[in-house]
């Protein structure tokens, strides 16, 4: 093993703050948004855990590149404004399954992949821009009824979106954390230790369409295709489809204990594989290991974080969780306007995945894509030559 020095510590470790600190509560919000009691949530979380420790670590020493690993931040934003499945938590559960499976099915045949890769970016991101824009509205609709608390948690923000930008996201959750634990839902909250919870999961069509579907097309398009982007980008190539064999294995063996699908990170990634991780190329894989080891570690305050989370203001938390989705929202709109001839195709998607249009008990993920997908190949048909 070779010698790990205190910078790639100290890097490692800002991967894991800035990754759970910036999104853990949009886990919570997620899990609870399809059914999951606190119990199964603190198993989510631990499953989380165990997860990015198991993948960041081997996939990282396997491949001697800097892998890091997260949960599908835009995908739990996909569940946070989700209704509860008509099954419960059991089929939001296997949805996870299904979506974990599709990801191992795109790295096994390439068909697959090639299909989620040719949907065009622009209706791709004018989906995600839809799904995550009530949850950026968070923090401004909690200014009316909490101003001191959200204006606290929004100045923090602004603050350090100026001087640091890296910490804005995990500052704002950290003051809505402090405020928190001045509820009186929270009062008298003990550290406990996490357990796990198994889900028997349950499938039907309706919750594959409205969840299962739009998790794994999100998952791929926001998360794993542009997270070996940002490896590519710093010089690492690693082998893309195992990689994803891998994620989707481990989503699918721990989905039943409440373990929504893991994968490639994409804002992390750029931590631990570019210059802030230190001179040598070759020994950056050391800090994608130890921001694994971090998130095994930080899984241990699971119970905790849960309790204190769902027993306070809903308004507090979702001010954290839109502030750290801001970024998300302005790339992905930028990215459904900048292609003159998907434009219109792409506002349509994005119109109808923030109307939250649901028919037929299908949400408003899928009938964005449909309605997107359909106004582009009617857009750019052209009758064949008699």
């Amino acid at each position: 093993m070779p010698q790990i020095d205190t910078h790639a510590v100290a890097t490692g470790l800002l991967v894991t703050l800035v990754g759970y600190a910036s999104s853990a509560a949009i886990v919570i919000k997620g899990l609870a948004a399809v059914g999951a009691s606190e119990t199964e949530i603190v198993s989510g979380l631990v499953g989380l855990a165990i997860a990015l420790f198991v993948l960041a670590v081997g996939l990282s020493r396997w491949t001697r590149m800097p892998i890091s690993i997260a949960w599908s931040t835009p995908g739990m934003a996909m569940l946070a404004t989700s209704a509860m499945p008509a099954g419960g938590f059991p089929a939001a559960v296997g949805a996870f399954v299904l979506a974990g499976a599709a990801i191992v099915l795109a790295g096994l045949w390439e068909p697959l992949g090639r299909l989620v890769a040719a949907i065009p970016k622009p209706i791709a991101n004018g989906m995600l821009a839809g799904v995550i824009l009530k949850l950026c509205l968070s923090p401004f609709v909690a200014l009316g009824r909490l101003p001191l608390a959200a204006g606290a948690i929004l100045l923090t923000w602004v603050v350090l979106m100026r001087f640091a930008r890296l910490w804005a996201a995990p500052a704002a959750a950290a003051v809505a954390l402090a405020a928190m634990a001045f509820d009186d839902g929270t009062k008298g909250l003990a550290f406990a230790w996490p357990t796990v919870r198994l889900v028997v999961p349950t499938f039907d069509l309706q919750t594959t369409i409205s969840l299962a579907l739009p998790l794994f097309l999100v998952t791929m398009a926001s998360q794993n295709i542009p997270g070996w982007a940002v490896l590519a980008a710093n010089g690492y190539r690693p082998p893309f489809r195992p990689i994803l064999v891998a994620t989707g294995l481990v989503s699918v063996a721990l989905a039943p204990i409440a373990m929504p699908t893991v994968n490639l990170a994409a804002i992390t990634a750029a931590l631990a594989a570019g210059d802030e991780a230190g001179p040598d190329r070759s020994r950056r894989w050391i800090v994608a290991a130890i921001g694994g080891i971090g998130h095994l570690t930080l899984g241990l305050l699971a119970a905790f974080a849960v309790v204190l989370v769902t027993r306070s203001s809903p308004q507090l938390i979702e001010a954290a969780a839109g502030l750290a989705l801001v970024g998300a929202l302005a790339g992905s709109l930028k990215g459904t306007i900048d292609s003159e001839p998907d434009r219109i195709p792409a506002l349509i998607t994005f119109l109808v995945a923030a109307s939250g249009l649901t028919w037929g008990g299908i949400g408003p993920a899928f009938w964005a894509l449909v309605a997107g997908i359909a106004v582009h190949v009617f857009a750019t048909w052209k009758p064949s030559a008699a």
